[in-house]
């Protein structure tokens, strides 16, 4: 082994802010002219340089944390504080709108629920006049409305011998008194004696030359009754039901009786029809007892609660109504996309034409001037009318065809100048 020479020059580190001072025999970096072998390097000389790389860092890494204040590390605290409030208060206001949305749609689900025509229908109430009460029969319409579990109420007021309607509000109706809403259908029980008063008393309106003697001295005819009403309460749909007695439907009145009442009465009858149904809209109607008055009340009330739930179906901001592909069209952009469905929809229109039938039709032909060219280019017209019957439709357990049927119908669908032609 060669000897180390010794070096003619010293080099001391240059590392900064260094407290310590290098002795020379310990740290020491030989001269170009020197060759030293690098596996006889002494270990203690190696360590210092490295001691001294990392002091040189340390200096520098701890004159980096001095340079931060308190203010600045308050600052980021209150940064970093007002990060995660904001993230809070995010998902607290999504949560809550979260709740909001499940709520609303809660809450429709429920009023919708609750225009159903089985639960709407419990929410009326039947008005029945006091005055119906005097007549026996009118158990029967008690009786039924009583079976079909319906509210129903006695009252003396309002228009004599009527049946009215009445239902609770629901919550978007804010101009109801008291959470009830009258229903603006009225129904007027009078028997045939009432309706011939009524009669009278319009023949003596009219008729200004019939004698006092003809007028019945009653407080107020019910024709008056119905023209105070009428005008009192505005959007009211009246509807007369008179009552033909048992004696008159048996039949025990001869013929010359009733062709004395037609004469007699047949020209005042029509005069007050007409008055009624032009200049008031009442219509009547003539019905055989108190079984087809109860017939007519409980059509009329299930009517009234089918009425809500239709018109609610039949508003077009319904999004069940207008985004399924049973009730919506078919969209077609701007590119074309959606005309080879519109293509196929105006197959599947015949009778008897399956999708699958449809699809292969327009997958030979993707439209229909290719089809009708398709027409043109042939020579007769039997081979016109077959051109698309050996078609084959894919799908099903065994292979079919289009057939000759449907191919001679979608023929005169695309061909034929009548408009009163029938296809099928």
């Amino acid at each position: 082994m060669s000897a180390v020479q010794r070096a003619k020059t010293w080099e001391i580190s240059d590392s900064e802010n260094e407290s310590d001072e290098v002795k020379p025999s310990s740290c020491v970096i030989l001269d170009q002219d020197t060759s030293v072998n690098e596996s006889n390097t002494s270990p203690s000389s190696r360590s210092c340089s490295a001691r001294a790389e990392d002091g040189a860092d340390g200096v520098k890494i701890s004159s980096k944390r001095r340079r931060r204040t308190r203010e600045e590390v308050q600052e980021e605290l209150d940064t970093r504080k007002a990060a995660r409030d904001k993230r809070r208060e995010e998902k607290e206001k999504l949560k809550e709108k979260k709740l909001q949305e499940q709520q609303r749609r809660k809450e429709a689900a429920e009023r919708l629920n609750l225009l159903k025509p089985e639960n709407f229908i419990k929410s009326l109430t039947a008005h029945i006049h006091a005055v119906l009460l005097r007549d026996a029969g009118c158990d029967v319409l008690l009786r039924t409305l009583d079976g079909f579990q319906w509210t129903n109420r006695i009252e003396n007021q309002g228009l004599p011998n009527s049946i009215s309607w009445t239902r609770q509000a629901l919550q978007t109706e804010d101009e109801a008194e008291h959470g009830v809403i009258e229903e603006d259908q009225v129904l007027m029980v009078i028997s045939h004696n009432e309706f011939e008063d009524m009669v009278m008393s319009h023949k003596t309106v009219t008729n200004q030359s019939a004698l006092i003697g003809d007028m019945h001295e009653e407080a107020e005819s019910l024709l008056q009754h119905l023209s105070k009403y009428l005008t009192r309460t505005a959007g009211k749909v009246v509807t007369i039901l008179v009552m033909i007695s048992h004696q008159q439907r048996s039949g025990s009145w001869g013929e010359e009786d009733f062709d004395f009442y037609l004469n007699q009465h047949h020209l005042d009858t029509e005069q007050l029809l007409v008055h009624l149904q032009l200049y008031w809209n009442v219509a009547v109607h003539f019905l055989f007892g108190w079984q087809e008055v109860t017939d007519h009340v409980v059509a009329l009330t299930k009517a009234l609660s089918k009425r809500p739930y239709k018109a609610l179906c039949g508003d077009p901001d319904l999004g069940f109504c207008m985004d399924g592909s049973w009730s919506a069209g078919v969209r077609v952009d701007r590119d074309g996309r959606g005309l080879a469905q519109v293509w196929t929809r105006q197959i599947q229109q015949l009778n008897r034409v399956s999708p699958a039938m449809a699809k292969a039709v327009t997958s030979a032909y993707p439209s229909p001037s290719l089809l009708l060219k398709a027409y043109e280019e042939l020579p007769s017209e039997e081979e016109r009318r077959r051109l698309l019957a050996d078609l084959t439709v894919v799908g099903g357990a065994k292979e079919r065809r289009v057939g000759p049927e449907l191919a001679g119908r979608i023929h005169r669908l695309l061909t034929s100048q009548n408009p009163h032609l029938l296809l099928d």
